[in-house]
């Protein structure tokens, strides 16, 4: 059986914060590979435009193809329609029943599952691999809000003990709209070809 984990989102683009996430799950918990799987249309960001899956898929081959345990997958890409975490999972087990999934997401995402599209069944269908920190606001803190998790839906979750990494591809975007340097925040290659084509001007 494999041990695969899941890197979900957009990758708009993707970050060394995402490159750091996957590499800590292989390498913390000895994972078989991380699928970075980009999203074909997240219901929780029709607000703005997202970039051409194929620009997307290209930057995450430029910015793995130094990772060999790491593979892009068009699983969600291939779908109409919304795409919801819950759905996914259970796709992917019908596929695949041989591989055991995991779920890597960031602390925020940890204090926001609840609100997600049907979180008892995201939680029932996988692991949840967490980095690992307090989030400003929250009513709990980090340990505490994985207990609360585990106790009422029975979630299985690992915490990463990755360094903090304070990227997010909106601020990138930003940035590059104002003009500014990105070269600290993505892959070399990455930030060769949104220069190349023009992106998020």
């Amino acid at each position: 059986m494999k041990r695969i984990g899941i890197m979900g989102g957009t990758f708009d683009p993707v970050h060394n914060g995402h490159l750091l996430l996957g590499k800590q799950a292989y390498e913390e918990y000895g994972l078989d590979e991380i699928w970075y799987m980009p999203s074909h249309i997240p219901p929780h960001k029709k607000d703005r435009t997202i970039t051409a899956g194929e620009a997307r898929i290209d930057m995450l081959r430029l910015a793995l193809e130094e990772l060999p345990f790491c593979v892009i997958s068009d699983f969600e890409m291939r779908r109409e329609g919304n795409t919801y975490t819950a759905h996914t999972l259970a796709l992917l087990k019908e596929e695949y029943p041989d591989h055991e999934f995991y779920f890597i997401i960031g602390a925020d995402s940890l204090f926001q599952i609840e609100a997600w599209y049907h979180p008892e069944q995201v939680m029932a269908l996988t692991t949840l691999m967490v980095s690992g920190r307090d989030y400003a606001g929250a009513e709990r803190s980090f340990d505490e809000q994985i207990a609360y998790l585990t106790e009422k839906y029975g979630a299985k979750i690992l915490p990463l003990h990755n360094e903090e990494v304070d990227i997010a591809s909106a601020d990138i975007r930003k940035r590059i709209a104002e003009g500014k340097s990105i070269v600290k925040d993505v892959p070399e290659a990455v930030e060769q070809y949104i220069r190349v084509h023009g992106l998020y001007k």
